[in-house]
């Protein structure tokens, strides 16, 4: 009574009829023309704005590279001229801290770093919501008052 039907999965199945191969031709074209597409965005972004950052952990490590090269490089006029490689070996000394210290911690933890910059992002979003219906209000307080005739007077600023 139960009959066993082949399994339907079509990417095993041979076309049976010329619709078939014809709906996989175009699907591919589709496919072959948006990745076309996508790759000619990529480098006209890249012409126009330079090569895309990196992941937030490659970020970081730059970020300290930097930082690491510009102390380096520092020259302390406050400690004078006995004082100064000495504190400048310090500085380096510091700064090698540093970056064993956080070089094991972006190795571990590459998504977390991303994981805050988006969380980053979408503060500063809320941050910005914030702020223009703040404006929004402010506004229309100000039209409100204008158009009934009266001097809003100065901005009131709510730091509540």
């Amino acid at each position: 009574m139960s009959e066993e039907l082949p399994p339907s999965d079509a990417a095993d199945r041979e076309p049976v009829d010329a619709v078939d191969e014809v709906r996989a031709t175009d699907a591919d074209a589709w496919a072959t023309a948006v990745a076309e597409d996508l790759a000619a965005e990529k480098a006209r972004r890249r012409t126009q704005y330079g090569p895309p950052p990196g992941s937030a952990a490659e970020e970081l490590r730059k970020l300290v590279d930097n930082v690491a090269e510009k102390l380096s490089g520092l020259q302390s006029p406050l400690l004078g001229g006995i004082a100064g490689p000495a504190a400048q070996q310090v500085v380096k000394q510091v700064v090698q801290q540093a970056k064993a210290a956080v070089e094991p911690v972006i190795e571990r933890n590459p998504d977390v770093f991303d994981h805050l910059a988006a969380a980053g992002g979408e503060l500063l979003a809320a941050y910005r919501s914030a702020v223009q219906a703040q404006e929004q209000r402010w506004s229309r307080r100000d039209d409100t008052l204008r158009d009934k005739g009266e001097d809003p007077g100065p901005e009131r600023i709510d730091l509540d």
